[in-house]
């Protein structure tokens, strides 16, 4: 599965990158996430619940940072283990660049999930994943003070 988006935010690309890399305000913007804090240079580790609509599921897991260009993009990697609800994973690249005195992000990322997830169907992961991306970007500027603009796909 697929997912993505454009966004404007209101603040400079330094601000965006450091909140980015900022485990408390990653923390405020993750729905559902219990915990979230760096475990190495390039890993974190978090626990999250999810909702999807028809189960609520825990993950716990770990992300990984690679393909790092300071204050330009990287790759954000993960897998989380749900219990009886099996693995979910993805990986997503996150882009930013000058928009005047803003910022834009372009965001895309591909997941997917075993066991119990996927009996759920598509339909239902799909549009739970892109409401929780939506709902982090929201969430995103709130925490960081800036607003978030969604731009239609290109």
């Amino acid at each position: 599965m697929d997912f993505g988006g454009r966004y404007i935010i209101a603040a400079p690309r330094v601000a965006v990158w450091a909140a980015l890399n900022d485990a408390e305000t990653l923390k405020a913007a993750i729905p559902g996430c219990h915990s979230i804090e760096w475990s190495g240079q390039n890993t974190l580790d978090m626990e999250i619940k999810v909702n999807l609509g028809v189960a609520k599921p825990s993950f716990k897991g770990e992300l990984m940072l690679s393909n790092i260009i300071p204050a330009e993009r990287y790759t954000l990697a993960g897998r989380g283990k749900g219990g009886l609800f099996g693995l979910a994973e993805g990986a997503a690249d996150i882009a930013l660049s000058d928009h005047g005195e803003q910022t834009l992000l372009v965001f895309t990322a591909e997941g997917g999930a075993s066991g119990q997830i996927m009996k759920l169907g598509k339909a239902v992961i799909g549009n739970s994943a892109q409401k929780i991306i939506d709902g982090f970007f929201e969430r995103f500027g709130a925490a960081m003070g800036a607003q978030v603009t969604p731009l239609p796909p290109p």
